[in-house]
């Protein structure tokens, strides 16, 4: 490529970083904040969300200034680089780990919506969100501990005494390590792992949904189903961009391992590493034209915070999606006659002595009419 193309190719690469930063940055920010001014997004699911927010925030405020940082080709010490590098490789990993557990915690809400509460709680939900970020910087700092470049580097004279190197992603981070550990380990098989899940969520609402003992159902659990289905085609959605956004990057590795002498277009290069970061910045526009809770705390955050407007409080209750029924239990409602017996046997309970007092109030009038007509016949006498 001519100096004057590169030259343009790379101002227009770091002025799209800037771009995607900001929108990232802000963006997931509205997402935390709409969770936390929503008591009806405050659920396991969305704690997920959250996590998966963090992190995408998190690219564009340390990420992508890095990345553009590499771009210039900038002398730094080896290590200094490769943590740079890590860095990347922890958030990716945070992120397809958080989108893992989505999907668990959505399929175990279909699955089995009776036991969900008791099975899925606050605490087992962020559990899982503190291992996610422990594995996630397991895998992404395993090049921390001597999985790089470095000898590779020294054996070919190509590094310094003092180890001031070109920061590059390349250049430190082994291609072994990102084909056959990260991507083959840790991001083909959960991806894939996620796309089984998927699967399975709308084949069995699909079923519940065509079940025809619901028809007759007081409680509608179609209503639940359906919100299911709507919140899963989101989800899903947001599955399927981070695939796209991230295999092209890793398909470059692979050609990079596999075929070492394969000319890489710094064009393509370019593109695939602003897929990867702009799909930090695409999940608020999904959440906000998906789901109707997150645009309703979007546009009140907008209105109050930005319009400086005085806007009501959100009007939605927080479990109009934890009670909705299911088809588990509508054989438990025959349990419902002896509450009413119950309700029935209270009063009595209650009220003991009211019933002789009634009958003798009953009894009394009764008595004084018999009484008194033959008083009145008396005196007629």
């Amino acid at each position: 490529m001519p100096p004057g193309a590169l030259l343009s190719a790379e101002s227009l690469y770091i002025g799209m970083e800037v771009v995607i930063a900001v929108a990232s940055v802000i963006g997931n920010v509205m997402v935390v904040w709409a969770v936390k001014i929503n008591k009806s997004l405050r659920d396991n699911t969305f704690c997920f969300i959250v996590s998966l927010a963090l992190a995408d925030i998190a690219v564009g405020a340390l990420v992508i200034p890095l990345a553009i940082t590499i771009s210039i080709g900038l002398q730094t010490h080896f290590y200094s680089c490769l943590l740079v590098a890590c860095t990347v490789l922890v958030l990716t990993q945070s992120s397809i780990l958080a989108l893992l557990a989505i999907a668990i915690d959505r399929y175990l809400r279909v699955k089995i919506p009776t036991r969900y509460k008791r099975v899925v709680t606050p605490r087992r939900a962020g559990l899982a969100v503190v291992i996610c970020w422990t594995v996630a910087f397991i895998v992404g700092l395993t090049p921390m501990l001597g999985w790089n470049n470095l000898k590779g580097l020294q054996q070919n004279g190509s590094i310094s005494s003092d180890l001031i190197i070109t920061c590059q992603f390349e250049n430190v981070i082994s291609m072994d390590y990102m084909v056959y550990f990260n991507f083959f380990g840790w991001v083909l098989p959960p991806l894939l792992f996620m796309l089984v899940i998927y699967a399975e969520i709308f084949y069995v609402i699909h079923k519940q949904l065509n079940n025809k003992k619901f028809t007759t159902s007081h409680a509608d659990p179609n209503k639940y189903y359906n919100k299911e289905l709507n919140l899963a085609k989101s989800l899903a959605l947001v599955l399927f961009l981070f695939a796209i956004s991230w295999l092209p990057l890793h398909i470059i590795n692979c050609i990079t391992l596999f075929c070492p002498d394969c000319q890489k277009p710094i064009v393509l290069l370019y593109v695939a590493i602003l897929l990867t970061h702009g799909n930090s910045a695409v999940n608020p526009i999904i959440y906000a034209f998906r789901i109707k809770k997150f645009r309703t705390a979007f546009r009140k955050i907008w209105h109050q915070y930005f319009c400086c407007k005085d806007t009501p409080a959100l009007d939605i209750q927080p479990s109009d999606r934890k009670e909705m029924p299911d088809p588990e239990s509508e054989p438990a409602s025959p349990p419902q006659p002896p509450q009413k017996e119950s309700l029935i046997s209270d009063p009595p309970q209650q009220q003991p002595p009211s019933p002789e007092q009634q009958q003798d109030q009953r009894t009394k009038p009764s008595q004084q009419p018999k009484e008194h007509p033959p008083l009145l016949e008396q005196n007629s006498d």
